[in-house]
């Protein structure tokens, strides 16, 4: 990899103007693996200012030239793959065969349905479909900050990357200051994929440094942001003064509606979703709703279940988990655990500390309360942990009530054998998103939630158009 302090801006890696050294640490074993430089508002500006130069002529390149580029990407980061994939596991603590498996070829996924999303789409054309003058185009938004979080970094840095390069826009990528490697070395890729200069930056930073500045930037057109609620609001708000476009995918607390007549399979499908990636996943069915004439007996197989979870270094090859990313991460985790046991939620597994035999790295017990009601903490807060609630409901209308109860609304998880109930309750739950019996949504489906789960949506055809602008032409001239 390139040196990790540098910059990638307008084509070539530079030295920061301004920036100031942060420590990667590796979550597995809490020990420095690498330094990066945090930006400053120098920084930001000149990666700005090449964004705002490469517009111009990548904002009229056609779609055919958009599609090669996209495919030599594809090309690249396949080759790079399992640096990316070991970058990832270092730096955020995804176990390699997760990393391997899930999150490197998340990123190649995204950019193939892309493509062929792009393959689909026409960017002007008539009004209607007679001979009225008026005519639709669809243009590139502008310049783009591309703000990505720590826990999935590849799926959500291709969603963003991929959508705006086949929108024809510019951009600056921010990735996490926890976990920048593995966009540092996705940076490499679109060098070597012959990206011109200018079209795609990368500065590191932290939030209140290069993430404010980008937000409040005047001449970025669109922020497009992944992470928690709070700095949602934040990025919202700066972003006003200038009147950009700012989307947003943040928070869950999906819930996860197991009915009586559920498939013998859907606890153990609800709890292995619930832990993969240590529960650091937006969309994680981290509450578990199940119906009376079931619940007992959903909560022992769940404790069962996360009892023999294991847990491991993310170096190591296996079916366990890793420790959740950083050590303010794991303090959120452990304080929540203590906030179930003491407003009275029962423990069925885990707990509080660290596993047995574990005294090194940011490793969390899989956790499972059951009795939980839907006001406590645990069923109200995003936890970011392997930590599940199981919730008692009565009947459809009650576990329509719960799942809706929350300020959150990305995915909902819905299992039942009853086709008319499954579609009813479906249209019902507040949500982006709802999974029924383990279903898979389908190549390139929006992702992205409601209410303060976040607003736009990710992923092929409906992610490039969250950068593309609607012009409405008048008298076009006949051809």
């Amino acid at each position: 990899m390139t040196d990790a302090t540098a910059f990638y801006i307008d084509g070539a890696w530079v030295d920061p103007q301004e920036g100031h050294r942060l420590d990667v640490i590796d979550p597995s074993t809490e020990d420095v693996c690498a330094t990066i430089s945090l930006g400053g508002k120098g920084d930001t500006d000149r990666a700005v200012a090449a964004a705002k130069r490469a517009f111009a002529s990548f904002s009229q390149s056609s779609k055919a030239e958009r599609l090669d580029l996209l495919a030599a990407i594809l090309e690249r980061y396949k080759a790079r793959g399992t640096e990316i994939a070991e970058a990832m596991s270092l730096e955020m603590g995804a176990p390699i065969d997760l990393s391997m498996t899930d999150q490197m070829p998340s990123g190649a996924y995204h950019i193939k349905q892309f493509i062929r999303a792009l393959e689909g789409m026409e960017f002007e054309g008539p009004l209607h479909s007679d001979d009225q003058p008026g005519r639709v185009h669809y243009e590139p938004i502008g310049v783009c900050a591309l703000i990505t979080p720590w826990n999935w970094p590849m799926n959500q840095v291709t969603l963003k990357v991929g959508a705006a390069i086949a929108a024809g826009c510019t951009m600056v990528l921010k990735p996490s200051e926890i976990a920048p490697l593995s966009s540092m070395v996705f940076a490499e890729v679109m060098h070597e994929a012959g990206v011109p200069a200018g079209v795609f930056n990368l500065v590191n930073g932290d939030g209140a440094g290069v993430g404010s500045q980008l937000s409040s930037h005047p001449d970025v057109d669109m922020v497009s942001f992944t992470g928690s609620t709070r700095a949602g609001r934040l990025i919202t708000k700066a972003g006003a003064e200038t009147i950009k476009r700012v989307s947003l995918e943040l928070g869950g607390k999906g819930a996860n509606i197991i009915f009586e007549d559920a498939d013998a399979d859907a606890v153990r499908r609800g709890v292995t979703h619930c832990m993969e990636n240590t529960g650091q996943s937006c969309n994680a069915p981290t509450r578990m709703l199940v119906q009376r004439g079931r619940y007992e007996e959903a909560v022992a197989e769940a404790a069962e279940l996360a009892k023999a979870t294991a847990t491991g270094p993310a170096r190591d090859k296996g079916p366990h988990i890793g420790p959740v990313v950083s050590a303010a991460q794991f303090d959120k985790v452990q304080r929540l655990i203590e906030t179930g046991m003491s407003e009275g939620a029962r423990l069925v597994a885990g707990g509080p500390g660290r596993p047995e035999g574990t005294n090194r790295g940011y490793f969390v017990r899989p956790t499972v309360f059951a009795d939980v009601r839907n006001d406590m903490s645990i069923a109200q807060e995003e936890i970011f942990g392997p930590v599940l609630s199981i919730l008692p409901f009565d009947g459809e209308d009650d576990a329509i009530a719960i799942a809706n109860d929350t300020p959150y609304g990305l995915t909902h998880y819905l299992q039942t054998q009853d086709a008319e109930k499954a579609r009813r309750v479906a249209r019902q739950l507040r949500s982006g998103m709802v999974m029924i019996n383990g279903g898979f949504r389908g190549a390139g489906a929006p992702f992205g939630g409601m209410k303060q789960s976040g607003n736009g949506r990710e992923g092929g055809r409906f992610g490039i158009e969250e950068f593309l602008e609607v012009k409405s032409i008048g008298g076009w001239p006949a051809q």
